[in-house]
């Protein structure tokens, strides 16, 4: 299946995963989707993801976390903000702050793919991919 937003379409899949209550949910691989899903598990909103390598791309599988038993998932909301048609870009004293602080961007810079944090203690901006709160 050809997907012409993959960063989107990851997003998609954890938040229908979510609404469906499913402990784990499988995307196809790739570097960007690697560097989202550690920082997913770096901030708390996931409980784990590992690396299958099937002899082809490859797949992540995402262990989701969930408050009370399944009642509500950790992650609240995601939202893709850059997209194919309309990048969005912004400089290290314009980084967003999703919620005020509670939710986090996640930005794509010459280092790599941050959160906003990351990009403000390192004086960098670059293109905002997303918000997770």
């Amino acid at each position: 299946m050809v997907v012409n937003d993959p960063i989107a379409d990851m997003l998609t899949r954890i938040r229908n995963a979510q609404i469906a209550k499913h402990d784990t949910v499988t995307i196809p691989a790739s570097s960007a989707k690697k560097a989202i899903a550690r920082i997913l598990l770096d901030e708390g909103y996931i409980k784990n993801y590992e690396n299958i390598d099937d002899g082809v791309q490859g797949q992540i599988k995402l262990t989701l976390k969930y408050v009370n038993d399944k009642q509500q998932p950790v992650i609240a909301g995601l939202k893709r903000i850059s997209k194919p048609g309309l990048r969005r870009y912004a400089k290290s004293d314009a980084l967003p702050m999703p919620l005020g602080g509670l939710g986090i961007a996640i930005i794509s810079t010459s280092s790599g793919l941050l959160t906003q944090k990351e990009c403000l203690d390192r004086g960098i901006g670059g293109e905002i991919v997303a918000f997770v709160w």
